[in-house]
């Protein structure tokens, strides 16, 4: 296939549209945990977005991509513990206070490179997991339950769950156009020359510093919004929020859609998602004939299946699952 009718664009419009018609299904079905299962993969796909455009075309791996989750939650959790449901006050808040840790973070981070960059945002991501941990006002390790949503001007209503949904999916279309546009335009050829050569953009006449603590807030600030919306949907905030493995998660939602492609995190946000809640009726479905009532204890332990699958992706899959749909594309040509 060629042009607009290749199979990577069928997918993302297949994908949008999964996306768009999934509450209708849900009304003719009645499966209400579908709802929220979709809500958190949009929210965390946010996330990986996010997370991809530091990653997948600024080359920069930070291993502590998850701290704006945690800040963006406790920003809308704090608030409404203390008496602050607005909106327009929580999210401005949490989308403030996360792209001022990710300046904090990338002033120190960015002048270094490989695994102490790495080791650096891990850090600084570890430091606030155990700040989080340490406010028994706010819950300590116990975490903080969110009383009350955030509160817009009528008709907006987050406690309708279907217009919550509908908001986070807008919100992540949104934030894929702009990662469009970033990268399309003459800040985004930068972060992409700087990833593959940046002394020889240095040498050209290009702050490859400046534009790369740009980039590194912008994605700080659009994950801080996805924990913002996080904290809404499960109505509960705790340190584990920005532990070192909910990175972890992001960066292999990442790489198992496609890193450097603008819909890749999509994709590999709702494969992994999706797997988790497959893999584990799976096993126990293959496991019952086997071995019998122990099946159930067996599906407890489905990360030993998650672990190969990952495995086979990064060997044999090197984009990902948008890479595999190039690969479909280039074979089908004539």
């Amino acid at each position: 296939m060629t042009g607009w009718f290749s199979a990577r664009n069928i997918a993302i419009v297949a994908l949008v549209a999964v996306l768009l018609l999934l509450p209708v299904y849900i009304e003719l079905g009645g499966n209400r945990f579908l709802l929220s299962l979709f809500t958190r993969i949009v929210i965390l796909a946010l996330a990986a977005v996010s997370l991809n455009l530091i990653l997948g075309y600024g080359g920069m791996m930070s291993f502590g991509h998850a701290a704006y989750l945690g800040i963006g939650g406790y920003a809308v959790g704090m608030l409404a513990k203390e008496g602050i449901v607005s909106g327009f006050v929580q999210w401005p808040v949490a989308l403030g206070a996360s792209a001022l840790f990710a300046l904090v973070i990338g002033a120190l981070s960015l002048r270094t490179r490989g695994v102490y960059f790495i080791m650096i945002t891990l850090a600084f991501a570890q430091m606030a997991y155990y700040v989080a941990g340490g406010i028994a006002r706010y819950g300590g390790d116990d975490g903080l339950t969110v009383n009350q949503r955030s509160q817009f001007v009528p008709p907006v209503d987050l406690t309708n769950k279907v217009q919550f949904y509908y908001i986070c999916v807008a919100l992540l279309l949104a934030s894929v156009f702009l990662v469009w546009r970033l990268i399309n335009s003459r800040f985004g050829m930068v972060i992409q020359g700087a990833r593959s050569n940046e002394t020889r953009m240095r040498a050209i006449g290009f702050p490859t510093y400046r534009y790369k603590l740009t980039c590194f807030v912008i994605a700080g600030t659009m994950c801080g919004l996805a924990g913002a919306l996080l904290a809404n949907h499960t109505d509960f905030v705790s340190p584990s929020m920005m532990y070192w493995t909910r990175s972890g998660d992001l960066i292999i939602m990442v790489v198992l859609g496609g890193m450097g492609s603008l819909f890749g995190p999509v994709f590999g946000a709702m494969a992994l998602l999706v797997f988790e809640e497959m893999l584990p009726f799976i096993i126990k479905v293959v496991a019952t004939p086997l071995f019998g009532p122990t099946a159930a204890r067996a599906s407890e332990y489905w990360q030993i299946l998650m672990g190969p699958l990952l495995l086979l992706v990064v060997l044999f899959a090197r984009g990902g699952i948008d890479g595999l749909l190039r690969k479909l594309d280039r074979r089908e040509r004539p």
